[in-house]
């Protein structure tokens, strides 16, 4: 092939053409793969500042579970808007009500846990994670409990994965308990956050390290092993399974 000389003009011309063919899609998650330490994990990236984080638990007309990212995706259409990006986000119990506390449009439906107990979630330290205004924020629970912050969604979960830029005390490096688990992390200021799922069984110390040492945050807080899924539309991923409590989702415009 020959390859000639383009006039300004023409190639102004071109990129006008090229801009109009093709539609600017906005994506309201950044989720890429990445490897650490010999795993694959997806991580999914959030601007609080732009993007509209919610979390969502019944359906508010027959206050039945929505359980599924399907019927999350559904009850938001009706409204004009969808899912961009979905997670599994808390633990559980079998009627599919959390563990702990959680907030949905600033009501608390469950009250905050601050006992030891048995389970993940039981494993203190644990946390919450509080979507505000603009911002969202892990909390460690017996910070969160002596200064409240006024939360718009909130789901208390555990344990802490890291508590001030250090591991959970109780975590063991060589530990062979290994699970599909996810988790989210927040940066100081608020402003991002960090939604990962592992994409093969890992024990919580290297989960843990992920969000420290890779993504780099000082809080991050475990959602769920063995039921973690991932809606990620933009990457082709919509993981199925077992109906599910708390979701923590993006909101977007259809």
């Amino acid at each position: 092939m020959r390859f000639g000389v383009i006039s300004k003009a023409k190639a102004t011309l071109y990129w006008v053409i090229v801009l109009v063919a093709v539609p600017f899609v906005v994506q309201a998650t950044d989720c890429r793969t990445v490897l650490f330490e010999g795993a694959s994990y997806t991580i999914c990236e959030v601007d609080n500042a732009s993007e509209n984080i919610q979390l969502f638990l019944n359906d508010p007309e027959t206050d039945t579970p929505l359980a599924s990212f399907d019927n999350v995706d559904a009850h938001l259409g009706a409204s004009g808007l969808k899912l961009g990006f979905a997670m599994n986000a808390g633990m559980y119990h079998q009627d599919r009500s959390p563990v702990g506390h959680y907030v949905e449009d600033s009501e608390a439906k469950s009250p905050l846990v601050t006992r030891a107990g048995p389970g993940n979630f039981g494993l203190l330290p644990n946390g919450v994670f509080c979507v505000r205004d603009g911002r969202a924020d892990v909390f460690e629970t017996l910070s969160f409990e002596s200064d409240p912050p006024d939360c718009r969604f909130a789901t208390q979960s555990g344990p802490m994965l890291v508590i001030g830029g250090k591991l959970h005390p109780k975590f063991l490096k060589d530990s062979d308990s290994l699970f599909i688990r996810n988790g989210v992390g927040t940066s100081d200021d608020g402003l991002t956050t960090w939604f990962a799922i592992s994409d093969e069984p890992v024990n919580f110390h290297v989960f843990a390290r992920l969000f420290r040492d890779n993504i780099g945050v000082s809080q991050a807080l475990y959602f769920d092993g063995s039921i973690s899924r991932l809606y990620a539309p933009q990457i082709g991923r919509h993981d199925g399974g077992f109906p599910m409590g708390p979701i923590v989702g993006v909101v977007a415009d259809q």
